[in-house]
């Protein structure tokens, strides 16, 4: 990845309508149902990055037949026992923590040996916390320095269930272990800290052996083995995650509107939306219609006269928990101290990004106090930059790249920012989109 991206100016206010490309966690998730499915699937609208075409040729991989065409991808999925095991495959997740630990529940009956890898930044994550969940089921694992990527793991043909508490809000942990209770006879019972929650959705549109208690501080899920899935046709909707940069460049641009269109609404992924709120937004939601399981809507945003800082609520971290850099840019200009605490898991992202929001903030001239899970931004409302900012070596984080790019057109200053190539993880129409609101 390489190439870099130097602002010179702020944006101008505007008045516009976009739409943002498809939710990647859908999309992924989408592709890997799709291929245990009985007969084929049509997606539409789903996210061509990197990471989702990571995911489909995983499942190419494994004998799964896909066509890709500019407005489809069609997947012939072979059931839930179709898939093609070799000894000794190996499938590359790239950047993608999603795509790595999902497939591990799914690839949980292979009896041949299976390796996973990834690029530089995804190899240094934790993989321990889903590899020891799944031992449980039966299978075998082998991971560099007993924790990261590349790992090699054999399932077994003789699973058994298990009682998995998961208690750090990953909703890539929990997915994986709801994959392999599918796999595995028995009941399969998980405890689980609240987190996003769109495999359990896919699972009830599915109509599949799958029960699910809300409690106040976690959810209860129960899996039974699944014999069949019905071919899942898709339109995805627009990606949250992706839609937080253009809200957030519209809240820290004067006289500014923004409409994005057919936005995924999911409660779980919506922590941004309730933090800004707090901070004194004005957020809508219109055209609110559920689809397949899943709230979606248009997100219409106005750029506020005034921000006011937040004691963030740890109970909001899980559904903001891809939004905190671009969150950190609206406590910049912030009036008075903004607190948010609790953080740890920001730190087991593509990068360590609790240190990288606190680095951006500094180079543009905010003090922050930042220990090990927690950050204090010292608000500027009348922040305007006027040197130059250089960003760079950042583990090619897409996050940390998308938002020096708002930070710099919302404050102004010289920047040069470095890997603009990043975004083809997760985002790559997001330079596409800021020049339409340029215009």
């Amino acid at each position: 990845m390489s190439g870099s991206i130097l602002i010179k100016k702020k944006i101008s206010r505007y008045n516009k309508s976009i739409t943002v490309s498809g939710d990647k966690s859908i999309s992924i998730r989408w592709v890997l149902f799709s291929s245990i499915a009985d007969g084929i699937s049509e997606g539409q609208n789903l996210l061509r990055s990197e990471d989702v075409l990571a995911a489909i040729d995983a499942i190419r991989k494994l004998g799964i037949k896909v066509q890709l065409t500019k407005k489809s991808c069609t997947i012939h999925g072979k059931g839930i026992n179709g898939y093609r095991y070799k000894n000794n495959l190996k499938i590359n997740a790239k950047n993608s923590g999603t795509l790595a630990r999902l497939i591990l529940g799914l690839l949980i009956n292979s009896t041949k040996t299976i390796n996973i890898v990834g690029d530089k930044s995804l190899s240094k994550r934790d993989f321990k916390r889903v590899a020891v969940p799944l031992s449980n089921f039966g299978a075998k694992f082998k991971l560099k320095k007993n924790k990261n990527l590349p790992l090699s793991m054999r399932g077994s043909s003789d699973l058994k269930p298990y009682k998995y508490f998961e208690n750090r809000g990953s909703a890539q942990c929990k997915s994986a272990v709801i994959f392999a209770g599918m796999r595995a006879p028995g009941l399969t019972t998980i405890k689980a800290k609240k987190s996003r929650n769109h495999t359990e959705l896919l699972c009830k549109y599915l109509k599949l052996p799958i029960t699910i208690k809300n409690k106040k501080n976690y959810d209860e899920i129960k899996v039974r083995k699944i014999e069949k899935i019905k071919p899942l046709n898709y339109k995805i909707p627009s990606d949250i995650s992706s839609s937080a940069f253009f809200i957030v460049l519209t809240v820290l641009t004067p006289g500014s509107k923004l409409t994005i269109k057919n936005v995924n609404i999911n409660p779980s992924r919506i922590g941004i939306i309730k933090i800004l709120k707090k901070m004194g937004v004005k957020i809508k939601f219109e055209n609110k219609k559920i689809y397949k399981g899943e709230k979606n809507a248009d997100i219409k945003i106005l750029s506020p006269k005034n921000l006011n800082g937040i004691n963030c609520p740890s109970k909001l971290n899980s559904g903001a928990i891809d939004e905190f850099l671009v969150i950190f840019l609206v406590a910049a200009k912030a009036k008075g101290v903004s607190y948010f605490k609790n953080l740890s898991e920001l730190n087991e992202k593509e990068s360590p990004r609790l240190k990288w929001g606190a680095k951006i903030l500094n180079k543009m001239g905010i003090k922050t106090i930042i220990n090990k899970d927690s950050i204090k931004i010292y608000g500027n409302p009348n922040l305007n930059i006027n040197k130059k900012i250089v960003i760079k070596n950042y583990l090619k984080d897409h996050r940390v790249f998308m938002t020096s790019v708002i930070a710099a057109l919302s404050f102004g200053g010289t920047w040069n920012i470095h890997d603009k190539n990043s975004i083809q993880t997760s985002f790559p129409n997001f330079l596409n989109i800021i020049n339409e609101l340029k215009k």
